[in-house]
């Protein structure tokens, strides 16, 4: 999985005691880089005081709620959704997905599924978006490509397309013109 933008999973154990967390208990977690990339932890609310932190080292920090995993039906049919494409598309090293993800991203915040829990400047400009999902407290780390205004229709046409939304009349491609033949047929 790319370093550059990553789903983090809240865990199931207070990373200082390795106590388990019951079903709705309110943790604090913590977002740290590393050489290996970003790292997650999440803490108990006794732990969170005691953890190791160190100029530099937590670069987000948040509360969240533990909810204890419920067993999903399987779908017979498997329909693309928003989240669903998101995180396929986290899933490849492929950067040319880096504005659809992006785009994804705010719909997921603007429909209250994810929520952003901080942004940080990178040194080199770099702004990156930290989301946690509302009900898995899964951490999605995004970055941030600063679309322009012109740029923005283009890909919401695109991630539109990838969900199988028809675009807009007058949006999107268009069919080639047909060309009259010499007897006055259209091809």
């Amino acid at each position: 999985m790319n370093s550059e933008w990553n789903v983090r999973t809240c865990a199931d154990q207070c990373a200082g005691c390795e106590k388990k967390f019951s079903d709705r208990e309110t943790l604090m977690s913590s977002l740290c880089f590393a050489q290996e990339g970003y790292i997650r932890e999440d803490f108990c609310s006794d732990c969170w005081p005691k953890r190791k932190t160190g100029p530099g080292t937590e670069v987000s920090a948040w509360s969240a709620t533990w909810l204890a995993p419920t067993k999903k039906e399987e779908q017979t049919l498997k329909k693309e959704t928003a989240e669903s494409l998101l995180r396929e598309m986290m899933e490849t090293d492929d950067p040319g997905h880096r504005n659809v993800i992006f785009i994804l991203a705010v719909m997921l915040e603007r429909r209250r599924i994810l929520v952003e829990k901080e942004v940080q400047m990178q040194p080199d400009g770099q702004k990156i978006r930290v989301y946690e999902h509302k009900k898995s407290g899964e951490s999605f780390v995004v970055p941030d490509p600063q679309l322009h205004l012109k740029e923005i229709e283009s890909v919401q046409l695109e991630v539109m397309e990838l969900l199988g939304i028809p675009p807009p009349p007058g949006k999107g491609p268009q069919p080639p013109p047909r060309k009259e033949s010499a007897d006055g047929d259209l091809s």
